[in-house]
């Protein structure tokens, strides 16, 4: 009984924020009440200070007695303060604010649920494209081969490719598309096509076939016995090249998917080794580009793109 203390009650702000507007409001009514009791009081004081006293008996303001202005004028500010209290104060008091801004949020929120449902309608489109686009890709990927084998060569119209293990003529436009076109991709050829050149190309992995052992070739350079293994090692690359020589291009025809042939437009009789035949039947042009010979390309010739029907 005297060890226990003694609890305060609490009350929230809301609450306390009620209590003090109610009290507020309880004033001003108060005094309405009493602004109507010092009227009436005022009044019949003026009215009995002109007729019973005679103070300012004579006195008029527009043809009326000065104790009647002064009462319509008292009565003027009584009215404007009884509607303060009672009426405007209903339209714009706190019930007034409270329900305009009650107003306020549930408009905000109609724009936000709106806004939400738009979003959300956008948001169910984008997830349907980007489903249907994966879907396509993984069609398209389970259609298509992983890689695309490419034969690219320069032979002649009787389709002469070299002589003595090296090229019978220099076009230097043939020579850029080469490098082009196999930059940063794998190169399959044959040993003899590999030890034609002076070093290993630049920024292409060499995969070389030959049917010696122990084969030495540079640090990078892939050594391989067949061309089954060479495609396997170049199965990561999705564009390998076949390179040739004769030999190798006879063996990948079978298998390639596109060539890539520089047609120089003369015959090399001289010449020892050749192109397969391109059968139209099998293999279809997709492009065609001719160059004129000039001063640095002694033979005219046509770049030729061809794509496994």
């Amino acid at each position: 009984m005297f060890g226990k203390k003694k609890q305060t009650p609490q009350i929230d702000k809301e609450q306390l924020a009620l209590i003090k507007y109610a009290e507020k409001r309880i004033k001003q009514k108060k005094r309405v009440y009493i602004h109507f009791v010092v009227f009436l009081i005022g009044a019949v004081f003026l009215i009995l200070a002109n007729t019973v006293l005679g103070i300012g008996k004579n006195v008029t303001i527009a043809g009326l007695d000065w104790f009647v202005i002064a009462i319509i004028f008292w009565l003027a500010l009584f009215i404007y303060h009884f509607i303060s209290v009672f009426i405007t104060h209903n339209f714009m008091g706190k019930d007034w604010e409270d329900q305009q801004r009650e107003a306020l949020v549930a408009k905000q929120q109609q724009r936000i649920e709106k806004l939400k449902a738009q979003f959300l309608k956008e948001e169910t489109e984008i997830a349907k494209t980007q489903a249907y686009n994966e879907v396509l890709e993984d069609n398209s990927s389970s259609q298509k081969k992983k890689s695309e084998l490419t034969i690219i060569v320069a032979a002649g119209e009787n389709n002469a490719i070299g002589k003595d293990n090296d090229l019978i003529w220099h076009l230097s436009d043939d020579l850029k598309r080469f490098k082009s076109l196999t930059n940063g991709h794998h190169i399959i050829m044959g040993r003899k096509t590999f030890e034609s050149f002076p070093k290993p190309l630049p920024n292409r992995t060499h995969i070389v076939i030959t049917r010696q052992d122990n084969y030495k070739a540079p640090d990078g350079v892939i050594i391989v016995n067949n061309l089954e293994d060479a495609l396997d090692a170049a199965r990561h690359d999705n564009q390998p090249f076949i390179i040739g020589g004769g030999e190798i291009y006879k063996q990948s025809m079978a298998l390639a998917d596109k060539i890539e042939i520089t047609r120089v437009h003369h015959r090399f009789e001289q010449a020892d080794t050749f192109f397969p035949e391109i059968d139209t039947s099998t293999w279809k042009e997709i492009h065609r580009q001719f160059h004129e010979k000039d001063e640095t390309h002694k033979f005219s010739f046509t770049f030729l793109t061809y794509v496994r029907q």
